[in-house]
């Protein structure tokens, strides 16, 4: 899933998106309001995270300006603590509303429950459970299994194999999978990419007898079943 950050504290910015990141978001930034408001108009986000006091367009500004095209679901962060700052921003469109200083795991906890309240109006019923053959995945409690045995994932290769499940049956170039669950550009000299897919076949197919996840020479990877 992939959220934007916009939040002019820089070193807070940054904890954000490396806390949110670990938990296995892909993560944008934006450090003022009028390329907060460029990005999140122009991208496909899951959530946003938005700071109430920014340079450029303040965080009501930009949440009025957003709220004209897109229902995305903002997390508004703030230091301002009067009642009537939170009213106005409820009202002015935000699903929830954090005071800072807060706890990291309670802004996960928020983040996961705007995620669960908004994915039936982004998928069909049921979207947040994926499966192919044996393998399941249950995107908002971020457990895996297969056979019924739990899998140990890593949070990247939680969000490489929701992937996988999403495009079950095409295949997905290192390119597309470096711009998805690395939110960075491929580059060739590198083996990031096949070392994590490596690892995450150890854990998917390994210890079972049918291989789900294959390689396609030359083109990249792909999760389906096929017959032995």
């Amino acid at each position: 899933m992939r959220l934007l950050v916009i939040e002019d504290e820089v070193k807070l910015a940054e904890y954000l998106r490396k806390g949110l990141t670990e938990e296995g978001y892909v993560v944008d930034v934006a450090h003022n309001g009028v390329d907060g408001l460029h990005l999140a108009m122009e991208g496909d986000y899951d959530l946003l995270v938005l700071d109430g006091m920014l340079p450029g367009i303040d965080g009501l500004g930009l949440l009025a300006a957003l709220r004209q095209s897109k229902q995305t679901p903002v997390l508004m962060l703030t230091a301002r603590v009067r009642v009537e700052d939170r009213v106005k921003g409820l009202q002015g469109g935000a699903d929830d509303y954090l005071v800072k200083p807060f706890a990291f795991s309670e802004l996960v906890a928020r983040i996961q429950v705007l995620l669960r309240r908004a994915r039936p109006a982004r998928e069909p019923e049921g979207a947040t459970v994926l499966g192919l053959s044996d393998l399941e995945m249950d995107l908002l409690r971020r457990k895996a299994t297969r056979a019924g045995r739990r899998l140990d994932l890593t949070a990247k290769e939680f969000t490489l194999l929701a992937l996988l499940l999403r495009r079950q049956g095409e295949v997905l170039s290192r390119t597309e999978i470096a711009e998805q669950v690395w939110d960075i550009n491929f580059d060739s000299a590198t083996n990031v990419i096949d070392v994590a897919v490596r690892r995450l076949r150890g854990k998917l197919d390994a210890p079972f007898e049918r291989t789900l996840l294959h390689t396609v020479r030359g083109m990249g990877y792909v999760l389906e079943e096929r017959e032995e």
